[in-house]
């Protein structure tokens, strides 16, 4: 299965440095961002998606609108593509990262989910959708973090994906093969 993620355009948050990772708090998208989602609609114009994805979160799903605009393809919402929970929704973007600099991997802020257990929730998602559609190209909607947790699954070193960055609406290609009885039809 093919799989591409799009980090959502500029939000509310990102002009802030504030930390959105409650998708019951309602962060839209600037003009920017809707900018960005429609120039990287023409660069993905040419893919053919079967299925597309996007998290639960108002700005993952505005720019996914706008991205399979040019596309026939049904957007589903799917909560593991969600940003990943900090326990810090509010407080600056920076309040988090000094928080986990020591140890991206496996600091886990209170109420929040270390960078380790969102590499399992996305595991998860891939391995469902490698089962589903297999020879799939699948558009998915998400965020910096968790498409980080994403890259580094295909990584000998977790830690420095971790401490990577994405830019809004950067894409990011994956051939995913899933290995789990579940793919394997046992």
């Amino acid at each position: 299965m093919k799989i591409v993620f799009v980090r959502h355009g500029e939000s509310e948050a990102n002009i802030a440095h504030r930390i959105n990772d409650n998708p019951a708090r309602i962060v839209n998208l600037t003009r920017q961002g809707r900018a960005q989602a429609e120039a990287a609609a023409d660069s993905l114009r040419a893919m053919r998606f079967t299925h597309a994805y996007a998290s639960q979160f108002v700005r993952a799903q505005q720019t996914a609108e706008i991205l399979l605009r040019p596309h026939a393809c049904q957007l589903s919402i799917d909560a593991r593509l969600n940003e990943r929970r900090s326990g810090m929704d509010g407080l600056p973007v920076s309040a988090f990262n000094e928080l986990v600099r020591p140890d991206p991997l496996h600091i886990k802020p209170d109420g929040g989910e270390s960078f380790l257990e969102q590499m399992e929730r996305l595991r998860s998602f891939l391995d469902e959708a490698a089962a589903r559609y297999p020879g799939g190209t699948i558009l998915a909607v998400s965020h910096e973090n968790p498409i980080l947790a994403a890259l580094a699954l295909t990584s000998d070193e977790p830690g420095q994906v971790a401490c990577g960055s994405i830019a809004n609406c950067e894409r990011v290609e994956l051939n995913w093969m899933c290995n789990t009885p579940q793919c394997r039809g046992a």
